[in-house]
């Protein structure tokens, strides 16, 4: 007899998974299709803010980057690697989505924006307005 609050899993690795699972949603990641977060790293110099986001296993085309009213978005999402017609032992890399935001300082220029992903890093270069870089003033 089971006792009602012991669960019955079909594999190991579907004890595993709900462990995973529940470490995860403990600190704010989630693994089943749920948005996730990534580390991001945000430095500013004197032209302007460069923001760094891990993003491992995403390509070019499953990346997201928005700006509206001074907020950057940033999101990224793939599918499932599940193939229906063969048999499966262990599916860990599900549907996957995360999702980060930050507000901008108001002395970037939101319209000159690079982007690139290279070996699973995202790297933006938002460049600060003219009027608000520091300037030289020559003293007559």
């Amino acid at each position: 007899m089971i006792n009602r609050l012991q669960k019955v899993w079909d594999s190991p690795f579907d004890l595993l998974r709900d462990v995973d699972r529940a470490i995860g949603n403990r600190v704010g990641i989630a693994n089943d299709g749920l948005t996730a977060r990534y580390p991001v790293d945000i430095h500013e110099d004197e032209d302007g803010l460069t923001v760094s986001a891990e993003l491992p296993g995403f390509t070019k085309e499953q990346v997201d980057i928005s700006i509206d009213n001074g907020v950057l978005a940033i999101g990224a999402q793939r599918k499932s690697t599940k193939q229906d017609e063969a048999t499966t032992h262990l599916h860990e890399r599900r549907f996957t989505r995360v999702c980060r935001q930050f507000t901008l300082p108001t002395s970037v220029d939101t319209t000159d924006v690079d982007a690139a992903l290279a070996d699973g890093v995202l790297t933006l270069r938002i460049r600060k307005k003219e009027e608000v870089k520091p300037r030289k003033i020559e003293v007559k």
